[in-house]
């Protein structure tokens, strides 16, 4: 299978992460997954000094319990087991803590909705996870399903892609499904006018970087299709995910330092922002 194990779903208790709840019941069932399920709620901040400890402590719990009291409902109405946790401090970092400390090799996370400013950020939390974890990350858009069986790869040639593309020849291997594998030639407009052969190389490298895929996938009898394009990256990957009805796409996550770990690298958080299916981010 696609060898995830151990699976470790973030809830708050909103209707995004039901859903993905939900979804990683089906990804459990399949990959004979355990599923932890964590709740956070921030840190008090206030003076303790002046307030009963205890009702301070109890009232910040309870919308974390309250939100893994109902998982525990949706499992148990959709037949799963689940263990729950609550933990408190920072959101991304008790997920990430979390996740080592259980073991697990794949986060899974809601997508919030469309508009334009929650497209353009995809949600904070989410983006560290990304950007700080060294796990895989499933995030789920609302009205979406988790499926195997019509694959996007996206691929640029790096190292990252590469544990990308390995992942998804895995799960098309395991799941019988088929490959889609694109790489983008994403440069400014001036380009083509000061510097053509520049273009013509990165579209040779583009056409070389899905090819080696295709050859890959193929050794597993996988039935697989490459394209490329020209253009902004997450919209040609985007777009093409849309046309072709795919289940899943599937990315590597650049390796960051510092601050540009928040941002997790552009076409990453874009494609999240704008998939019409959930998105699989591989860390290599």
């Amino acid at each position: 299978m696609g060898r995830y194990r151990k699976l470790l779903v973030a809830f708050d208790g909103s209707e995004t992460s039901v859903h993905a709840l939900k979804e990683s019941f089906k990804l459990a069932v399949n990959e004979g997954s355990w599923i932890t399920v964590v709740s956070v709620v921030p840190p008090y901040t206030g003076d303790l000094d002046l307030v009963a400890v205890g009702n301070v402590f109890a009232s910040i719990r309870k919308p974390c319990e309250d939100a893994l009291s109902n998982a525990e409902k949706i499992a148990k109405a959709e037949g799963a087991l689940i263990k729950t946790v609550c933990e408190e401090g920072d959101m991304h970092e008790r997920i990430l803590d979390l996740a080592d400390a259980e073991n697990c090799d794949l986060i899974v996370m809601g997508r919030r909705g469309l508009r334009r400013l929650e497209r353009a950020l995809v949600g904070s939390v989410t983006a560290r996870v990304i950007g700080y974890g060294h796990k895989d990350v499933l995030v789920v858009p609302k009205n979406t399903e988790v499926g195997w069986q019509k694959i996007l790869v996206a691929t640029d040639g790096s190292k990252y892609s590469k544990a990308a593309s390995e992942k998804a020849i895995d799960f098309a291997k395991s799941y019988g499904g088929e490959l889609l594998a694109i790489s983008v030639v994403d440069v400014p407009s001036e380009f083509y006018a000061e510097a053509p052969q520049v273009v013509d190389d990165m579209a040779k490298k583009a056409k070389e970087f899905v090819a080696e895929i295709k050859k890959k996938a193929e050794a597993f009898n996988i039935k697989t299709s490459t394209f490329t394009g020209e253009g902004e990256s997450y919209e040609v990957i985007t777009g093409l995910a849309k046309k072709e009805k795919t289940d899943v796409i599937i990315m590597g996550s650049h390796g960051r330092t510092g601050l540009k770990r928040l941002l997790m690298g552009s076409v990453t958080e874009e494609t999240i922002g704008h998939s019409p299916c959930p998105v699989l981010v591989v860390k290599a």
